[in-house]
């Protein structure tokens, strides 16, 4: 197991001790998943977050008919994980799924609990990730409401810059709210 990016990750918001990464670095799973395969399904009860090494993964939802609605996107260095279902432990309504052959570090919410008694860093630390992610999921429910298509392409673009030539068209056609076949027409007119 390789916790480098993460710790460098952390860093950025909080500055841990040696002790303290050793205690981090204990209490994270490693998983590897292959393209295709699920982290998780709607129903299961999330584990808790998930930090993404390698690969790319992604969560959606399933609506009634069949049509997949893309809600994230996580490269290495993102995070993702279906927040509802973690917070409550309920069933969760996301599927999470590897786009391409993947690694993740998993903290599982007892562990996470643990986490926060033992060091208080990371609450503020996991503090700063959920305002960041609720900003930008208010930033995206806006964009989806009152932005033309180009323009919630664009903005798909400059959120995931290193994304943009590797997923298939219909995934971020799913993203921003559109049929493959419009995305494709909107990008070559």
């Amino acid at each position: 197991m390789d916790p480098s990016l993460l710790l460098q990750h952390i860093a950025t918001h909080v500055t841990l001790t040696p002790e303290e990464q050793d205690y981090f670095v204990a209490l994270l799973h490693e998983r590897k998943i292959k393209k295709k395969q699920y982290l998780t399904q709607e129903g299961d009860i999330t584990k808790g977050p998930v930090f993404v090494t390698e690969g790319i993964l992604r969560s959606y939802s399933l609506d009634k008919n069949g049509f997949e609605h893309v809600i994230q996107f996580a490269p290495p260095g993102w995070w993702i994980g279906d927040m509802n279902s973690m917070i409550r432990q309920q069933p969760g309504f996301l599927y999470c799924d590897a786009l391409e052959d993947s690694t993740v570090l998993w903290l599982w919410k007892s562990d996470l609990d643990k986490l926060y008694a033992a060091i208080p860093k990371f609450e503020r630390f996991f503090r700063i990730l959920s305002e960041n992610a609720i900003a930008t999921y208010q930033a995206r429910l806006i964009n989806i409401l009152s932005l033309p298509a180009k323009e919630r392409y664009a903005s798909f673009c400059q959120l995931y810059p290193s994304l943009i030539d590797c997923l298939p068209q219909k995934q971020v056609a799913s993203y921003i709210g559109v049929t493959p076949e419009f995305l494709s027409k909107m990008l070559h007119t």
